[in-house]
C-alpha cells in the first residue's frame, strides 16, 4: 500500500513537470517572432550637434569606430554561461551601469565622428532593466543616433539557478553628421531551436550626404555567433553582399562596420597553415563584393599577427597570455574609400569581451 503511493506521488511529480515542461516549450513558440525586415528606423538629432546642411566632403579626414559593449557585463573576471562560462547576469546593477559609463567614456574619448556600438540592452533581465542605450546618449552626447533592436526575446529559463531570462538589445550608431534615413535588414538566422538562444540578427543601413551628391551609405552589423550552421553563416553574407554592391553600383561610398564573429585575421588560404580554433571560422574574402575589402588587409599575415586581439574568449576570466583571443570586429570599405589609419585599441578588455577598433578614412574625388 505504502509502495503504491510513493508511485503515485512520483507519477503525479512527473506529470506535473511535464505539463510544466510542455507549456513552457508552447510560451516559447507562441511568444516567438522575428523584428519586420526593411524597417525604417528613427534617427534622434541631437540638437547642439544640429548640423542641418553640413555634409562630408571628398578628401577630407574622417573617424569611425566599432565597438560590441557586451550588454554591460563582461568585467575582465567575467564568463558568460553560453562560452562554458559561469555567469548569466552581470554581476550587478550598480557593475552593469559602471562598465556601460567607462566603454561610453572610453568612446568619447577617441572622439570618432562615427561611433558604431553593438549589444546595449534597453530591457534586459540579465541586466536588471538598465536602459543602456540612455546612458551611452549622456556620456556621449553630442551625436545623432540612429538605434536598431536586434533581440526581443522570451523568457529562458536556463540555466536554472540564474535564468537569462528576457532580453531586449540592439546596436546604435553615432553620428556627428546628419543622418538622413536609416533602414534595419533582418540577417537570416537558424530556424531550428536553437533561434531561442540566439539573437534575431540584423543590420542597419545609414545615410550621410556628401556635398558632391552622394553618400555615405554606413552598414552596422552584429552577424551570429561563430558556432551557427554554415547556411546561416553563407545567407547572412550573401544578403549584405548584395546590399553593399548595390550601393556602390549606385555611386555611394560605403562603410560595413561592426562584430562580424569570424575571425577576420585569417583568411581561408592562411587557415591550413596555422592553427585556428575549430569555431573560429575566417571571413571568406571570396565572397566580398568587387571593389569591397576589409581595412584589415592592408596589412601583410605578419603585421597582422602584432596587431592586438579585438575580443577575447569568455568561457573563463581573463587571464593575459592564456586566454584565447580573436579579431572579430572591424571594417569592410568600398574602393572610393581610403583607410588612412586602423588600430585595434588596446584596454585589456576592461569593459567588454570586445575591444574598439578605430578607423581613419577619407572619400575619395
Amino acid at each position: 500500500m505504502k509502495t503504491k503511493k510513493i508511485l503515485k506521488t512520483a507519477a503525479i511529480i512527473l506529470l506535473t513537470i511535464l505539463i510544466i515542461l510542455a507549456g513552457y516549450i508552447i510560451y516559447l513558440y507562441a511568444s516567438y517572432h522575428r523584428i519586420e525586415d526593411n524597417k525604417k528606423l528613427e534617427v534622434e538629432t541631437v540638437s547642439e550637434n544640429d548640423k542641418e546642411g553640413d555634409t562630408l566632403s571628398a578628401e577630407k579626414k574622417y573617424s569611425a569606430l566599432t565597438y560590441n559593449i557586451g550588454f554591460g557585463a563582461y568585467t575582465p573576471e567575467y564568463s558568460f554561461f553560453m562560452d562554458g562560462g559561469k555567469y548569466s547576469w552581470a554581476k550587478s546593477k550598480e557593475s552593469a551601469k559602471e562598465t556601460v559609463t567607462g566603454a561610453g567614456e572610453l568612446v568619447a574619448s577617441l572622439d570618432p565622428d562615427f561611433a558604431l556600438i553593438q549589444e546595449i540592452d534597453l530591457d534586459a533581465t540579465r541586466t536588471y532593466h538598465l536602459d543602456e542605450y540612455s546612458i551611452l546618449k549622456k556620456v556621449i552626447p553630442a551625436y545623432n543616433c540612429v538605434f536598431a533592436q536586434n533581440y526581443d526575446s522570451a523568457f529562458l529559463f536556463y540555466p536554472f539557478t540564474q535564468p537569462h531570462g528576457k532580453s531586449k538589445a540592439g546596436l546604435a550608431l553615432f553620428s556627428r553628421y546628419p543622418v538622413t534615413d536609416s533602414l534595419r535588414r533582418s540577417f537570416p538566422v537558424s530556424t531550428s531551436f536553437t533561434k531561442f538562444f540566439d539573437l534575431d540578427r540584423c543590420y542597419s543601413i545609414s545615410r550621410v550626404p556628401v556635398d558632391n551628391g552622394k553618400e555615405l551609405v554606413i552598414f552596422e552589423l552584429h552577424m551570429s555567433a561563430y558556432g551557427n550552421s554554415d547556411a546561416v553563416r553563407e545567407g547572412q553574407i550573401s544578403m549584405l553582399r548584395e546590399d553593399m554592391q548595390k550601393e556602390y553600383e549606385a555611386g555611394n561610398y560605403v562603410i560595413c562596420g561592426g562584430d562580424f564573429n569570424h575571425d577576420l585575421k585569417v583568411t581561408e588560404e592562411d587557415e591550413k597553415n596555422q592553427e585556428t580554433e575549430s569555431w573560429a571560422y575566417p571571413f571568406p574574402r571570396e565572397e566580398l563584393p568587387k571593389h569591397f575589402s576589409f581595412c584589415l588587409d592592408q596589412f601583410s599575415t605578419e603585421e597582422k599577427k602584432n596587431i592586438w586581439n579585438s575580443a577575447r574568449n569568455a568561457d573563463s576570466p581573463y587571464v593575459p597570455g592564456e586566454t584565447y583571443t580573436v579579431t572579430l570586429d572591424g571594417f569592410i570599405i568600398s574602393d572610393n574609400v581610403e583607410c588612412m589609419k586602423y588600430e585595434n585599441v588596446n584596454t585589456g578588455y576592461s569593459y567588454s569581451d570586445h575591444d574598439p577598433v578605430y578607423m581613419e578614412f577619407q572619400l575619395k574625388k
